[in-house]
């Protein structure tokens, strides 16, 4: 097994994660509502953001092998907190799609492929995912 991650703790509730094996950096910032500037990303925005980007990037391999154009499609999350404990209660996906002719297969098989994210897999089953497609 070889690191995926290295995390610093560079003190004010702020954090470094390098990606060992790109060099990629990502810092986060704790939320407003917990103490923090909100300057970055919180660790929980990241949760959101991984959920998205899974569910494209799973797009992107199914879209590719049956040649489906995927490209200029995006993702905005909206991430809810609960509290007692403090957690994420909710993640509102909406997925747009570029203009292309996409058939109803099609659009069965890439909305298929973005629920079938390995992120979306790991969460926890009490958290709520809601997913909106728009087919532009």
């Amino acid at each position: 097994m070889s690191i995926t991650s290295k995390i610093i703790y560079k003190g004010n509730l702020r954090t470094e994660s390098e990606h060992i094996k790109s060099g990629t950096k990502i810092m986060t910032d704790a939320p407003v509502d917990n103490q923090g500037k909100g300057e970055s990303f919180s660790p929980t925005d990241m949760v959101a953001t991984a959920l998205g980007s899974c569910m494209l990037t799973i797009m992107g391999i199914k879209a590719r092998d049956k040649k489906i154009d995927i490209e200029g499609a995006e993702v905005e999350t909206i991430k809810t907190m609960a509290s007692d404990p403090r957690r994420i209660s909710k993640i509102d996906i909406k997925l747009t799609m570029p203009a292309k002719n996409y058939s109803e297969k099609d659009k069965k098989i890439l909305k298929a492929a973005a629920e079938a994210c390995p992120v979306q897999k790991s969460l926890h089953t009490d958290m709520e995912i809601a997913v909106n497609v728009i087919w532009s």
